[in-house]
């Protein structure tokens, strides 16, 4: 059932229940992006999965994330089941076969898969304040502080280097606002407490080097067949948020870095975007906008991109209108918002006049959708009822053993695995902090005596007359020479000549204090 240049989807249904025709998404349009959404338990996984396969055999590669584990089995050989088998007959799929297919596993946290790292000067200020849930005044603190960053050559990679960094403009607060604008302690404060908290959510293990190299998400295997990296995601989900943020930096990277190609024959790599509503959630207009922007340009690179969501009206209105293939299973309409959803998703394909489109969207079944890509000059094709053909690879998760024993054969294995602490901002800030702290003590230190040096002075080589005379000396035994011992001192007369020596000592210093004024002088 393959033709060139053309992904089979699956078999279009008649009014009568039979199948006419198979329904394609060509290879050329592969990268004018697209839209899969439905109900939970409606098929958007094993649809995601056959597209997958698709692009793989076709020599495109495909970058997924596995939110629950079961795309893991796009990995290994499938089985051969009977209702694989009866799908496979009922829409005349006669090339289908079972096969595995390559595979790359990433993992946020090293687990189930190769360590995917970024950098924080990789990150920016824009998706870390995001990240951070910041206000605009705390995010113009962060633009502050990349830009000392880049004029100090402090290099920003991980949590500490910026946690280091913001403690530095804490304490510098005055003159930093004196040249860059003003920089709030407050601020400063609420962004420390927040990578505080991404720290105990478990970013630190994001953020570092070796970070991740676009290219290795580009490979294809030497029978021609594209490599599917698949990112396990379903601890990532914990945190929706740093999720949503990381998919968004890696399909920035993807748009900053590759070259332009124009309209290639296919794509260079599809990237599939599950659960996309989180990237949409609560985000502020400047995010939106970059998302937007991001879909339009980066199609000229050679990319697809594909959003996976449960609702159509989870995308703005602004980036549903740059996705031109559709793939839409069974909704709900019990509630006014889902059929306001029925009634967008129906609009938005192109009417077949066989059907209605918006009763059809409740009655799909399982594994079933409407879909319309594009064809001929970049037109949408009429939606047609179509059920999606089976996959080639196994419906379900690998197993622990399974998935390491691929990770082990990986083409990136140790590439990533291992930690990289080079110089950077931590480092030099508390370089420089030790070495302010060794000038003050010396400076200490450098008062100190010299002050010991003018007490000793005052009290050694000043005296007045009459005061300070050198005692008298004792004959053996400890009596007083040429003195009867009843002749001693009396109390009074002690007291006396002690409050003598005192004022001569405090008067001492005070002369040696204006001697060496008026010298400095």
């Amino acid at each position: 059932m393959g033709e060139s240049g053309k992904l089979f989807v699956g078999g279009s249904r008649n009014p009568d229940d039979s199948f006419n025709k198979g329904e394609y998404l060509e290879l050329k349009f592969g990268n004018r992006h697209g839209l899969i959404t439905g109900a939970t338990g409606t098929g958007k996984t094993v649809t995601l999965q056959v597209l997958a396969e698709s692009f793989s055999k076709a020599g495109v590669p495909v970058f997924c994330s596995d939110i629950k584990g079961d795309l893991s089995g796009i990995a290994a050989i499938g089985e051969e089941k009977d209702f694989l088998l009866k799908r496979a007959e009922e829409i005349q799929f006669s090339d289908y076969d079972f096969e595995a297919f390559p595979t790359i596993f990433l993992d946020l946290y090293g687990e189930k898969g190769h360590r995917v790292r970024t950098t924080i000067a990789e990150m920016g200020p824009l998706l870390l304040a995001r990240l951070m849930d910041a206000t605009d005044a705390q995010e113009g603190v962060l633009n502050i502080a990349f830009k000392i960053a880049d004029e100090g050559g402090m290099a920003l990679l991980d949590l500490k280097d910026l946690q280091a960094l913001l403690n530095y403009m804490g304490e510098h607060a005055s003159e930093i606002s004196n040249r860059y604008g003003f920089v709030s302690k407050a601020s400063v404060g609420s962004l420390q407490r927040g990578l505080l908290v991404l720290e105990q959510q478990g970013a630190e293990h994001f953020f570092g080097e070796p970070a991740l190299d676009i290219r290795d998400l580009m490979r294809t295997t030497q029978d021609g067949r594209g490599t599917i990296s698949v990112l396990a995601a379903d601890k990532l989900m914990n945190n929706p948020r740093l999720y949503a943020t990381f998919l968004l930096w890696l399909l920035s990277e993807l748009f900053e870095e590759l070259p332009e190609v124009g309209d290639p024959d296919k794509p260079k790599l599809v990237f599939f975007f599950d659960e996309a509503h989180l990237l949409f959630n609560e985000a502020p207009k400047v995010l939106v906008e970059r998302v937007e922007q991001v879909v339009r340009l980066i199609r000229s690179k050679g990319v697809g991109v594909y959003f996976v969501t449960q609702n159509p009206l989870d995308v703005p209105e602004a980036v549903l209108a740059q996705l031109g293939n559709r793939v839409q299973h069974a909704l709900r309409a019990y509630t006014p918002r889902e059929q306001k959803a029925v009634k967008t998703a129906a609009d938005t394909f192109r009417a077949n006049p066989a059907f209605n489109t918006g009763e059809a969207i409740t009655a799909l079944g399982t594994g079933e959708a409407l879909i319309s890509t594009l064809e001929g000059k970049g037109a949408p094709s009429m939606v047609e009822r179509t059920l999606v053909r089976p996959p080639s690879s196994r419906i379900g998760p690998l197993s622990d053993t399974e998935r390491t024993q691929i990770i082990n054969q990986s083409p990136i294995a140790g590439q990533y695995d291992r930690d990289i602490d080079r110089e950077s901002a931590y480092e030099i800030l508390m370089a420089r902090a030790g070495k302010a702290a060794e000038a003050e003590a010396a400076q200490r230190e450098a008062a100190q005596q010299e002050q010991e040096q003018e007490d000793n002075s005052a009290a050694g080589r000043w005296t007045l007359p009459g005061f300070g005379d050198a005692p008298e000396a004792k004959p053996a035994g400890g009596r007083t020479a040429g003195r009867p011992a009843r002749q001693r001192e009396s109390v009074v007369e002690a007291a006396m000549k002690s409050a003598a020596r005192s004022v001569a000592n405090s008067l001492g210093r005070a002369i040696v204090r204006g001697i060496l004024g008026s010298l400095k002088r």
